[in-house]
């Protein structure tokens, strides 16, 4: 079966790849007959424009950019309650595009995903959701906004490199917060987190194995509480979590389960999918969507 194909690209994606990456993305997607390539002309307008696509009756939906842009259309496929007729492909041009790398998609290879965009297969997957919005990846809480709010002041830096460099200089400045988790076979005690990720997928920040063991089709979540340590041992849990063996340390809970309910002394700011909030009551719902979409992936 032949699918009707629209690429949306946010040529701002990893500071401009997305942009510098446009001629290959046309020329892969022409090969393959595929002429409809629309860019994102700022923030949030990847949701606009694959709400546009779904009214004109698109099936796969292309997303070239990051983890971001694609929970943005991710977000507007399920929203308009299409997530099980319409695809998403995914586009690597973003700082971590780590979602990519939990379902297998190959992202960074334009040819082979404009081919499977028009007759591959997919895969049906489970989604996160924490006030309204939706998560591919991972939502999370304390140091990871810490970081994404560094990183807006870093202009000399780019991928990968950019989130370690940024995570380093948060390791000896970041004080912490406080809160609470309770599922439906038990409750946490408030305790002091460096960081609480709830993870739909397995990797995190462009090199970080934060959630080893999640599966995108169990119908669960899983939570890494990291909590507070000092210098040190956050400088050790910082570089095990780049191998994934963070989750055998003492200052590391897991914990898998379909809802947590979290909650702070005020309402905290939060990112889904590297995109920053500010949640609007200090006890918040984080809950998953068993296989909300499809996914184009071999």
């Amino acid at each position: 079966m032949s699918h009707r194909v629209c690429v949306i690209v946010n040529p701002a994606s990893g500071r401009g790849s997305g942009a510098r990456a446009l001629p290959a993305i046309r020329a892969a997607f022409a090969d393959v007959g595929v002429s409809t390539v629309r860019l994102t002309t700022g923030k949030g307008d990847e949701a606009t424009q694959a709400r546009r696509a779904l009214d004109e009756g698109f099936d796969t939906i292309v997303a070239g950019g990051g983890d971001g842009t694609w929970s943005n259309v991710a977000n507007a496929i399920i929203d308009g309650g299409a997530g099980n007729e319409t695809r998403l492909a995914l586009l690597a041009t973003g700082t971590g595009n780590d979602f990519a790398k939990t379902v297998g998609a190959p992202a960074r290879d334009f040819a082979a995903t404009a081919r499977l965009a028009v007759n591959g297969a997919e895969k049906p997957v489970d989604v996160g959701r924490v006030e309204g919005k939706y998560f591919l990846n991972v939502t999370g809480f304390g140091f990871d906004i810490a970081v994404l709010e560094d990183i807006e002041r870093i202009s000399w830096l780019k991928g990968d490199m950019l989130y370690l460099y940024s995570a380093l200089r948060q390791l000896f400045r970041y004080p912490g917060v406080d809160l609470s988790i309770t599922t439906a076979r038990r409750q946490r005690d408030r305790r002091r987190h460096l960081m609480l990720i709830i993870a739909n997928a397995r990797n995190f920040g462009g090199s970080f194995k934060i959630a080893p063991a999640a599966s995108l089709t169990d119908g669960k979540l899983d939570a890494i509480s990291i909590l507070d340590a000092a210098p040190l041992a956050r400088m050790r849990l910082f570089a095990a979590a780049t191998k994934g063996t963070h989750v055998m340390a003492p200052e590391v809970l897991v914990e898998q389960s379909a809802a947590f309910t979290l909650e702070f002394d005020s309402p905290p700011a939060f990112e889904t999918d590297g995109e920053y909030h500010r949640a609007s009551e200090r006890v918040i719902q984080v809950d998953c969507v068993p296989r909300a979409l499809r996914i184009v992936a071999p």
